[in-house]
This record gives structure tokens, sequence and C-alpha cells, in this order.
């Protein structure tokens, strides 16, 4: 019965209209062959081999949400530089609308820059991050611009998905104005928040790690009595529809404002490869289920499926309906 629930499920996710407003990030991979040690200090030199762009922070949420099939409309602010360009190059590449990422010429796009070494003989490996973002507050102008944007395009959405990654980009103003009109309109509103959960009052679905729950309670979950209070208090204090705490490899644990607890297992502990990125995949799967009219739990339950196929790429990945269905029904066999 829910292998053919979430198989039908799929098959609505298409063409859902979703907006997805936050931080976009480009995760860029310099990848190198470890060639000799420097003469100057003890490190390694790298001959440089390639350099890739891969959509990440908010704009990974939205990359998951095309390829899954949904019309997807970006928001966010990147800078005139050659990452944003390549963030814009690639997301139009997948049809999504990217009218919505305003260009401020006085920043940069946040970038996070992972050197990767390896060679023929040798596993690749990440030497070094290096984040570049700016933490100056939005100008008034560009804040004014990305809030009309929303205004004029939100009350055609399915869905809206605030990806906010700690960078500048959704200011109390926005969360404040998305949250009201939709509330007002009925529109589902899913938030995932790194470090300011507790600012999104009124949100339809809060998405969590661990950790970052932990955080926004105040106490570490080290049990199944601080998880279940730690869920509870979120639920109540942000008055939302829906908590899901994603667990590494114990799962994620949906808390609804029914009273309701559904604890999910992991669907491949043994094959986890790389979790960069997994939780947007999830944020992704599960607005575009609920903006089908799927249940929380059946909502849940799919992007679980999603997270435990995106683990087995390295990097930050995507899947796709097909791979959803096969993992669905080789989990069923």
């Amino acid at each position: 019965m829910l292998q053919a629930t979430l198989l039908n499920l799929i098959k609505q996710l298409q063409d859902r209209k979703i907006m997805v407003i936050g931080d976009m990030v480009a995760d860029v991979y310099l990848e190198g062959k470890i060639a000799r040690i420097s003469r100057e200090a003890p490190v390694l030199i790298l001959e440089h081999t390639a350099e890739t762009v891969v959509p990440g922070g908010a704009s990974n949420a939205v990359h998951n949400t095309a390829t899954l099939g949904g019309c997807v409309y970006a928001v966010g602010v990147v800078g005139e530089d050659f990452a944003g360009q390549e963030l814009r190059r690639i997301l139009q590449s997948k049809t999504v609308e990217t009218a919505g990422l305003i260009i401020d010429t006085s920043r940069s796009t946040i970038t996070k820059t992972r050197v990767m070494a390896g060679g023929q003989a040798t596993v690749r490996q990440q030497i070094v991050r290096i984040d570049k973002e700016n933490k100056q507050a939005l100008t008034a102008e560009i804040e004014q611009t990305v809030t009309d944007y929303i205004a004029n395009h939100m009350i055609d959405m399915d869905a809206v998905v605030i990806s906010d990654y700690g960078g500048s980009t959704v200011t109390p103003r926005i969360i404040t104005n998305v949250l009201d009109v939709c509330r007002e309109k009925g529109i589902p509103c899913m938030v995932d928040s790194r470090y300011n959960i507790m600012a999104y009052n009124g949100v339809t679905v809060v998405k969590q790690n661990e950790s970052e729950a932990a955080k926004a309670v105040g106490y570490d979950i080290i049990d199944q009595a601080t998880l279940l209070s730690a869920g509870k208090t979120i639920l109540e204090t942000l008055d939302a529809q829906a908590v899901l705490i994603s667990r590494g490899p114990d799962g994620m644990s949906l808390f609804e404002k029914t009273g309701k607890v559904t604890h999910i297992p992991v669907t491949n502990k043994s094959e986890v490869y790389d979790v960069t990125g997994a939780g947007d995949t999830v944020v992704a799967t599960m607005i575009l289920a609920l903006a089908a009219g799927a249940s929380y739990e059946h909502a849940a339950r799919l992007s679980n499926f999603a997270a435990g196929i995106v683990v087995k790429k390295p990097g930050t990945a995507t899947t796709t309906p097909d791979e959803l269905c096969q993992a669905i029904n080789e989990h069923f066999e």
C-alpha cells in the first residue's frame, strides 16, 4: 500500500510551481593531482586539472526541485561575477525561472570552494575549503527589488521554500512578508534555517537536522526523551503544522501538530558516501509532495528515499523521479 502511494505521488510532483527564496551558493570544486611536496612549506603541490561549479545552499534546493520535475522560481542575490553567472546558467539549463536572482554589483556571489586532490591510485579527498561570503546587510534598494519580485509572483505558487543558510538574503522584512502571504492565501511554506529557525513563527513545515534543532531549543539531543522534547518545543513555539528533524544514520523524525510522531529509518545505512546537500534534497522532495497534496508523513517518507539516493553520490547531488521509483521498488522487494 505504501509502495503504491509513494510511486503514485512521484507522478504528482511534476510541474508544481515552487518558489525557493534564500542564500544562493556556488559550490566550486578545484580538482588537482598530487605532484610533490613544496620546497617553500611542508604542503602538497597540486597540479590543477579541472574546476567545476555546482549549485549549493538555496540554489541546491532549487536544483533538486527542478530535477524532480518542479517548475521552480529562484529568488536570491548573486554578484556580477563568474560564480553568479555559472549559477544562473546551470539553473536556466534546468528550466528554472531565474529572473528572481537579483544582481548586486557591490557584493560577490557566496562561494564555497573545495580543493580536491587525488590520483589514479589514491582516493579523491578534500584538502581544504575556502568560503567567501559578504556578511553585510542587503542595501535597501536590493531588498526592495527582492521583495517586489516575491510579491509579484508568490501568489501563483503551489508552495514556497525559504532556505536560510545564515547569509544576508533572508531579511526580517522578507520573512514577515512571505509568511503573512502564505498564511493568508493558504500556500504551504517550508523553512530550512541553519541558525535562525525561531524567527519563522507561523511557518507550515520546519526542516532541521539534529544539531540545528538542539541549538534552537538550547539543549543537546542525546536520547529519545530530548528528541521528543525538542520536536514538540519547535512545533509549539513556531505554531507550525509539522517539524521534520533529520538524524543522520538514525533516519528522520516527523512531529505533527495533531500530536502524531513518526520515526522513519534510513533506507541505505550501509551505503552512505557523502551527505553534502542531502538536506536540500529532503526539502525539495517534501515541498513538492506537499504541493501535490500529500500528507506530511507520506511527503517525509518520500523525501527520506530521495536523501538515501543522493548520499550515495559524491558532492552536492540531485535525484530524479526515475531514481526515486527504482529506490522505492527495490526497498519493497
